[in-house]
């Protein structure tokens, strides 16, 4: 698509702009040719900016799924208008690892291991880590070779087979952090979450950027409300999980959560 305008978007990576600027294409693709077309895996912001550059498009036929409901990392599929797209339709696998409960795996040495065979990131979605088993969603065309080239994660022995095990469920934990801001702003939030004072938190926002639900921002002034989630690279994930009233000093008393 020709003329793209992107302006509306805020701190666009070249990344990003190469990806939106593919999806555009995409739906002039379908339309005109009827075809579907699917990207790889998405995170979450990747998959809230496309989402939005549809929108703004005024394009309907798309759809996300990431091999189960509520996945965090997604395929987009842009289909033609009227066609009916199935989730069997996606081009995902799920394997399932099975090991001995005895030995405690995680989700980085699943990755880890997953990357040592030089696919990209973006062939590998949702890992689910569970005792004695795992379930990882990956692109078809990495399936076989993940099969074919690992026999170990770390030094315990798995036996790999494309199967969705209905057993495992997301297990996402947190730690509950308390206590009371002067304001809702990122930059406050983000102090009382890191133990930082407020200039520190300014600091690393001015640096690093925040992204909050999904949006990347370097605005210290950003207001949240119950319910945001936001992110630092190398900090970590946190939710607004409730504000609990104002004290006589007019702070706010809030209640985080940290993503373990």
């Amino acid at each position: 698509m020709k003329n793209l305008n992107l302006s509306f978007f805020k701190n666009l990576t070249d990344e990003d702009k190469i990806l939106l600027n593919k999806v555009a294409d995409w739906t002039v693709i379908s339309s005109e040719k009827y075809l579907k077309k699917f990207s790889f895996f998405l995170d979450e912001r990747q998959s809230a900016l496309c989402d939005e550059l549809l929108k703004s498009l005024c394009f309907s036929s798309y759809d996300f799924y990431g091999g189960f409901d509520d996945a965090s990392r997604k395929v987009l599929c842009v289909y033609p208008e009227y066609d009916v797209i199935e989730n069997g339709d996606y081009p995902i696998k799920p394997l399932l690892f099975e090991y001995k409960k005895d030995y405690k795996l995680t989700h980085r040495d699943f990755l880890g291991a997953l990357m040592s065979l030089n696919i990209a990131r973006n062939t590998v979605g949702d890992i689910i880590v569970n005792d004695g088993f795992a379930q990882v969603y990956v692109y078809d065309t990495v399936c076989d070779m993940i099969i074919d080239s690992i026999s170990k994660i770390g030094r315990v022995g798995v036996s790999i087979q494309v199967k969705k095990s209905e057993q495992i469920k997301p297990n996402i934990t947190f730690e509950e952090i308390n206590g009371t801001v002067a304001s809702l702003r990122i930059d406050c939030l983000l102090s009382l979450v890191l133990h930082l004072s407020r200039e520190k938190a300014k600091a690393i926002i001015s640096s690093k950027g925040v992204v909050i639900n999904h949006m990347l921002t370097y605005n210290a002034d950003a207001m949240l409300n119950e319910s945001d989630v936001f992110s630092v690279k190398g900090y970590g994930k946190f939710v607004v999980e409730s504000v609990n009233g104002i004290s006589k000093k007019n702070r706010f008393h809030v209640t985080m959560c940290k993503y373990i």
